[in-house]
Protein backbone atom coordinates (compact mmCIF):
# COMPACT_ATOMS: atom_id res chain seq x y z
CA UNK A 1 0.00 0.00 0.00
CA UNK A 2 3.08 2.63 0.71
CA UNK A 3 4.35 2.10 -2.61
CA UNK A 4 1.56 1.15 -5.24
CA UNK A 5 -1.47 3.38 -2.72
CA UNK A 6 -2.14 6.91 -2.34
CA UNK A 7 0.91 7.72 -0.79
CA UNK A 8 3.11 6.43 -3.60
CA UNK A 9 4.58 9.61 -4.30
CA UNK A 10 6.18 9.69 -0.70
CA UNK A 11 8.03 6.45 -0.62
CA UNK A 12 11.51 7.07 -2.33
CA UNK A 13 14.62 4.97 -2.00
CA UNK A 14 15.94 7.17 0.55
CA UNK A 15 12.86 6.60 2.66
CA UNK A 16 13.16 3.30 2.57
CA UNK A 17 16.68 3.81 2.97
CA UNK A 18 15.79 5.72 6.10
CA UNK A 19 13.54 2.61 7.08
CA UNK A 20 16.16 0.10 7.01
CA UNK A 21 18.18 1.58 9.38
CA UNK A 22 15.45 2.03 11.87
CA UNK A 23 14.70 -1.21 11.53
CA UNK A 24 18.40 -2.32 12.39
CA UNK A 25 18.20 0.62 15.56
CA UNK A 26 15.20 -1.28 16.56
CA UNK A 27 16.73 -4.65 16.27
CA UNK A 28 19.92 -3.14 18.00
CA UNK A 29 18.03 -1.74 21.24
CA UNK A 30 17.97 1.63 19.65
CA UNK A 31 14.61 2.60 19.04
CA UNK A 32 13.94 5.50 17.36
CA UNK A 33 10.56 6.43 18.68
CA UNK A 34 7.50 5.29 21.01
CA UNK A 35 6.53 3.41 17.70
CA UNK A 36 9.65 1.83 17.44
CA UNK A 37 9.72 1.39 21.04
CA UNK A 38 7.18 -0.44 20.50
CA UNK A 39 8.73 -2.84 18.24
CA UNK A 40 11.88 -2.61 20.11
CA UNK A 41 9.99 -4.46 22.59
CA UNK A 42 8.44 -6.46 21.16
CA UNK A 43 11.85 -8.05 19.63
CA UNK A 44 13.31 -8.11 22.97
CA UNK A 45 10.78 -10.49 24.22
CA UNK A 46 10.22 -12.37 20.88
CA UNK A 47 12.33 -14.72 19.07
CA UNK A 48 11.99 -12.61 16.25
CA UNK A 49 14.26 -12.38 13.28
CA UNK A 50 15.12 -9.20 11.52
CA UNK A 51 15.73 -11.03 8.08
CA UNK A 52 11.94 -11.31 7.13
CA UNK A 53 12.23 -7.07 7.73
CA UNK A 54 14.90 -6.31 5.37
CA UNK A 55 13.02 -8.89 2.91
CA UNK A 56 9.82 -6.43 3.11
CA UNK A 57 11.92 -3.76 3.12
CA UNK A 58 13.56 -5.01 -0.24
CA UNK A 59 9.58 -5.87 -1.40
CA UNK A 60 8.91 -2.25 -1.22
CA UNK A 61 11.99 -1.72 -3.80
CA UNK A 62 10.49 -3.57 -5.98
CA UNK A 63 7.18 -1.94 -6.64
CA UNK A 64 9.93 1.09 -7.32
CA UNK A 65 11.15 -0.43 -10.09
CA UNK A 66 9.05 -3.41 -11.15
CA UNK A 67 5.86 -2.69 -12.63
CA UNK A 68 5.48 -6.54 -14.72
CA UNK A 69 6.25 -10.02 -13.95
CA UNK A 70 7.29 -12.51 -16.01
CA UNK A 71 7.17 -15.70 -14.78
CA UNK A 72 5.37 -17.21 -11.16
CA UNK A 73 8.86 -17.59 -9.64
CA UNK A 74 9.24 -13.88 -10.02
CA UNK A 75 5.39 -13.38 -8.43
CA UNK A 76 6.26 -15.39 -5.61
CA UNK A 77 9.43 -13.89 -4.94
CA UNK A 78 7.42 -10.95 -4.37
CA UNK A 79 4.50 -12.26 -2.45
CA UNK A 80 7.25 -13.47 -0.38
CA UNK A 81 8.65 -9.91 0.47
CA UNK A 82 5.55 -8.10 1.20
CA UNK A 83 3.47 -10.63 2.98
CA UNK A 84 5.02 -14.10 3.04
CA UNK A 85 7.36 -11.75 5.62
CA UNK A 86 4.16 -10.89 7.17
CA UNK A 87 3.90 -14.90 8.78
CA UNK A 88 7.84 -15.34 9.30
CA UNK A 89 7.40 -11.81 11.21
CA UNK A 90 4.48 -13.07 13.60
CA UNK A 91 4.71 -16.49 14.40
CA UNK A 92 7.51 -15.70 17.35
CA UNK A 93 4.99 -13.65 18.43
CA UNK A 94 1.70 -15.92 18.23
CA UNK A 95 3.83 -18.66 19.31
CA UNK A 96 3.80 -22.54 18.28
CA UNK A 97 1.43 -25.39 20.43
CA UNK A 98 3.52 -26.52 23.68
CA UNK A 99 2.39 -30.46 22.44
CA UNK A 100 3.26 -29.97 18.86
CA UNK A 101 6.15 -32.45 18.22
CA UNK A 102 6.77 -31.97 14.87
CA UNK A 103 9.45 -29.86 12.94
CA UNK A 104 8.91 -26.26 14.04
CA UNK A 105 9.75 -25.25 10.02
CA UNK A 106 6.30 -26.90 9.18
CA UNK A 107 4.52 -24.15 11.14
CA UNK A 108 6.70 -21.22 9.40
CA UNK A 109 6.02 -22.73 6.17
CA UNK A 110 2.48 -22.86 6.60
CA UNK A 111 2.65 -19.15 8.15
CA UNK A 112 4.50 -18.17 4.88
CA UNK A 113 1.95 -19.97 2.74
CA UNK A 114 -0.89 -17.38 3.96
CA UNK A 115 1.08 -14.53 3.43
CA UNK A 116 1.65 -16.01 -0.30
CA UNK A 117 -2.20 -16.67 -0.70
CA UNK A 118 -2.99 -13.55 1.05
CA UNK A 119 -1.15 -11.50 -1.74
CA UNK A 120 -1.96 -13.45 -4.52
CA UNK A 121 -6.33 -12.99 -3.58
CA UNK A 122 -4.88 -9.33 -3.51
CA UNK A 123 -3.32 -8.98 -6.96
CA UNK A 124 -6.49 -11.22 -8.37
CA UNK A 125 -8.93 -9.08 -7.05
CA UNK A 126 -7.22 -6.10 -8.16
CA UNK A 127 -6.13 -6.40 -11.23
CA UNK A 128 -8.29 -3.60 -13.01
CA UNK A 129 -6.99 -0.77 -10.30
CA UNK A 130 -3.55 -1.76 -10.80
CA UNK A 131 -3.87 -0.93 -14.61
CA UNK A 132 -4.05 2.65 -14.13
CA UNK A 133 -1.08 2.66 -11.82
CA UNK A 134 0.56 0.52 -14.69
CA UNK A 135 1.08 -2.50 -12.85
CA UNK A 136 0.37 -6.19 -13.83
CA UNK A 137 1.05 -8.51 -11.40
CA UNK A 138 -0.17 -11.65 -13.12
CA UNK A 139 2.80 -13.50 -14.69
CA UNK A 140 3.00 -12.75 -18.52
CA UNK A 141 3.95 -16.15 -19.28
CA UNK A 142 1.09 -17.35 -17.91
CA UNK A 143 -1.22 -15.17 -20.02
CA UNK A 144 0.59 -15.81 -23.17
CA UNK A 145 -0.33 -19.23 -22.30
CA UNK A 146 -4.00 -18.76 -22.23
CA UNK A 147 -3.82 -16.61 -25.60
CA UNK A 148 -4.19 -13.63 -23.71
CA UNK A 149 -2.19 -10.31 -24.39
CA UNK A 150 -0.16 -7.52 -21.73
CA UNK A 151 -2.16 -5.03 -24.11
CA UNK A 152 -5.74 -6.47 -23.46
CA UNK A 153 -5.21 -6.52 -19.88
CA UNK A 154 -4.21 -3.02 -19.25
CA UNK A 155 -6.83 -1.76 -21.82
CA UNK A 156 -9.07 -3.63 -20.04
CA UNK A 157 -10.86 -5.48 -22.82
CA UNK A 158 -11.10 -8.82 -21.71
CA UNK A 159 -15.05 -7.67 -20.43
CA UNK A 160 -17.43 -5.98 -22.72
CA UNK A 161 -19.38 -3.37 -22.19
CA UNK A 162 -22.27 -5.49 -21.46
CA UNK A 163 -20.54 -6.57 -18.93
CA UNK A 164 -19.62 -10.63 -20.74
CA UNK A 165 -16.23 -12.24 -19.59
CA UNK A 166 -13.57 -12.98 -22.30
CA UNK A 167 -13.97 -17.19 -21.83
CA UNK A 168 -9.60 -16.82 -21.88
CA UNK A 169 -10.05 -14.40 -19.24
CA UNK A 170 -12.41 -16.87 -17.39
CA UNK A 171 -10.26 -19.82 -17.74
CA UNK A 172 -7.21 -17.87 -16.88
CA UNK A 173 -8.76 -16.72 -13.29
CA UNK A 174 -10.23 -20.33 -12.50
CA UNK A 175 -6.35 -21.38 -13.10
CA UNK A 176 -4.84 -18.36 -10.52
CA UNK A 177 -7.67 -18.83 -8.04
CA UNK A 178 -6.82 -22.68 -7.75
CA UNK A 179 -3.16 -21.91 -7.18
CA UNK A 180 -4.63 -19.13 -4.68
CA UNK A 181 -6.84 -21.76 -2.59
CA UNK A 182 -3.83 -24.25 -3.09
CA UNK A 183 -1.72 -22.13 -0.44
CA UNK A 184 -4.69 -21.10 1.89
CA UNK A 185 -5.08 -25.11 1.99
CA UNK A 186 -1.61 -25.28 2.69
CA UNK A 187 -1.89 -22.66 5.73
CA UNK A 188 -4.45 -23.93 6.89
CA UNK A 189 -2.96 -26.99 7.75
CA UNK A 190 -0.72 -25.28 10.14
CA UNK A 191 -2.95 -23.06 11.82
CA UNK A 192 -3.72 -25.60 14.57
CA UNK A 193 0.21 -26.20 14.98
CA UNK A 194 -0.21 -22.46 16.90
CA UNK A 195 -0.44 -21.32 20.70
CA UNK A 196 -4.30 -21.78 21.32
CA UNK A 197 -5.41 -18.29 21.61
CA UNK A 198 -3.48 -17.62 18.05
CA UNK A 199 -5.81 -20.19 16.49
CA UNK A 200 -9.24 -18.70 16.28
CA UNK A 201 -7.51 -14.67 14.65
CA UNK A 202 -5.57 -16.60 12.05
CA UNK A 203 -8.25 -18.76 10.87
CA UNK A 204 -10.71 -16.70 11.19
CA UNK A 205 -8.56 -14.56 8.92
CA UNK A 206 -7.72 -16.91 6.49
CA UNK A 207 -11.66 -17.85 6.35
CA UNK A 208 -12.66 -13.97 5.33
CA UNK A 209 -9.62 -13.61 2.55
CA UNK A 210 -10.38 -16.76 0.92
CA UNK A 211 -13.99 -15.56 0.12
CA UNK A 212 -12.80 -12.77 -1.67
CA UNK A 213 -11.66 -15.44 -4.29
CA UNK A 214 -15.63 -16.36 -4.07
CA UNK A 215 -16.53 -13.22 -4.90
CA UNK A 216 -14.30 -13.06 -7.71
CA UNK A 217 -16.12 -16.12 -9.34
CA UNK A 218 -19.47 -14.66 -8.16
CA UNK A 219 -18.85 -11.45 -10.60
CA UNK A 220 -17.95 -13.94 -13.43
CA UNK A 221 -13.67 -13.30 -13.05
CA UNK A 222 -14.98 -9.48 -13.72
CA UNK A 223 -12.06 -7.50 -11.64
CA UNK A 224 -11.57 -4.67 -14.57
CA UNK A 225 -15.20 -3.28 -13.61
CA UNK A 226 -16.23 -4.82 -10.44
CA UNK A 227 -14.72 -5.14 -7.34
CA UNK A 228 -15.02 -8.54 -5.16
CA UNK A 229 -15.55 -7.75 -1.43
CA UNK A 230 -17.15 -9.98 1.36
CA UNK A 231 -20.69 -8.04 3.02
CA UNK A 232 -19.98 -7.04 6.20
CA UNK A 233 -22.39 -9.99 7.49
CA UNK A 234 -21.10 -12.61 6.08
CA UNK A 235 -17.57 -11.47 7.51
CA UNK A 236 -19.51 -11.59 10.69
CA UNK A 237 -21.24 -15.33 9.88
CA UNK A 238 -18.16 -16.51 9.01
CA UNK A 239 -16.51 -15.93 12.60
CA UNK A 240 -19.10 -18.72 14.63
CA UNK A 241 -17.58 -20.94 11.97
CA UNK A 242 -13.95 -20.42 12.14
CA UNK A 243 -14.18 -20.62 16.11
CA UNK A 244 -15.70 -24.07 15.84
CA UNK A 245 -12.99 -25.32 13.54
CA UNK A 246 -10.83 -24.58 16.55
CA UNK A 247 -13.17 -25.98 19.38
CA UNK A 248 -13.10 -29.14 17.26
CA UNK A 249 -9.96 -29.56 16.92
CA UNK A 250 -8.92 -29.23 20.37
CA UNK A 251 -11.66 -31.94 21.21
CA UNK A 252 -9.93 -34.02 18.93
CA UNK A 253 -6.70 -33.37 20.34
CA UNK A 254 -7.94 -34.77 23.64
CA UNK A 255 -9.62 -37.55 22.62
Amino acid sequence: ELVDGPHASRITPKALERWEERVEAIFAGKPYDMLDAALSDTVAKFPVDIQPFRDMIDGMRMDLVKARYNSFEELYEYCYRVAGTVGLMTTPVMGIAPQFTGEIEETYSAALALGIANQLTNILRDVGEDTYRNRIYIPLDELERFGISEEEVMSCSLVSKDGVTDERWRQFMKFQIERARQYFKMAEDGVMKLEENARWPVLSALVLYQQILDSVENNDYDNFTQRAYVPKWKKLRSLPTSYWMVIQNNLQNLS
